[in-house]
């Protein structure tokens, strides 16, 4: 009888260009600075090429010139396994930019699921093993987070809202290592924190990581020491220029939706 092995299929990453209007995006926390269009599709371009050359495959979503913060994809959808979750931005100007993103996960094999009621950013959710942490703050309201519990809890997600009242968006504070260990600057960490792991890093930019897999993560080039304390923990550390996001209060995460399928069968 043949042996039906897994087959790893590559994973995907959804992006969108910048808008010429990027520089009028919505501001929580910080005051409007000069944004140069030029130089930010110039770091926009890198920062994709960084997932293209790690075998990730790059979708590009339509542009959407009309909304400045469009190319902060990550606050439209949410994918958990085989589920995406189309959000509902807590900012009204941007939930037009949900519908493109929509259109670009048809025929992804993906089952989808809206957030009807409420507000959720996708720039708040924070997936940990089998843990999501939602941030409630500007852009995600309780009733957003109840809306998300009911669709993850029933696949075997626990569901855990945590305050976020120093930053736009709870991964503006936190993001994780590949090992579950969540990063942190201190003066933009909400206490109490839920977070069983901690590790304090030396620069606010440095708190933002993206798991490429095989011990890569993509992380602002703004943040030197933090990268060379995660190269000390044996992390491939890749490190990329978004002064012009940063401005936004954007970084690595919020660029993109990351799409990891699991094995499939083959021989």
């Amino acid at each position: 009888m043949d042996t039906v092995t897994p087959v790893p299929v590559s994973p995907r990453v959804l992006v969108r260009r910048p808008s010429p209007r990027l520089a009028a995006g919505e501001l929580t926390n910080l005051t409007h600075s000069p944004v140069d269009t030029d130089l930010a599709r110039r770091q926009w371009e890198g920062y994709v090429a960084v997932f293209a050359a790690r075998g990730w495959a790059v979708t590009e979503i339509e542009p959407a010139d009309e909304h400045p913060d469009g190319v902060f994809v990550e606050d439209t959808a949410v994918v958990f396994d085989d589920l995406v979750v189309l959000t509902r931005p807590g900012a009204a100007s941007r939930r037009g930019e949900v519908a493109s993103t929509a259109r670009a996960l048809d025929g992804s094999g993906l089952s989808v699921a809206r957030i009807a009621a409420g507000t959720l950013d996708g720039g708040d959710v924070l997936k940990i093993g089998r843990t999501v942490y939602v941030g409630r703050g500007t852009r995600t309201n309780a009733e957003g987070i109840r809306g998300l519990a009911a669709l993850l809890e029933p696949r075997g997600w626990t569901v855990v809202p945590v305050p976020v009242t120093r930053v736009l968006h709870l991964k503006s504070a936190v993001t994780a290592l590949p090992d579950g260990t969540v990063l942190a600057f201190a003066p933009t960490l909400d206490t109490p924190h839920p977070y069983p792991r901690l590790l304090d890093v030396p620069e606010e930019h440095g708190t933002a990581v993206v798991d490429l897999g095989d011990g890569a993560v993509v992380m602002s080039a703004a943040a030197p020491r933090t990268a060379a304390l995660l190269r000390e923990r044996d992390l491939d550390v890749l490190p990329v220029p978004i002064t012009e996001f940063e401005k936004l209060e954007g970084c690595v995460t919020c660029l993109s939706v990351r799409v990891r399928p699991p094995l499939v069968a083959g021989r």
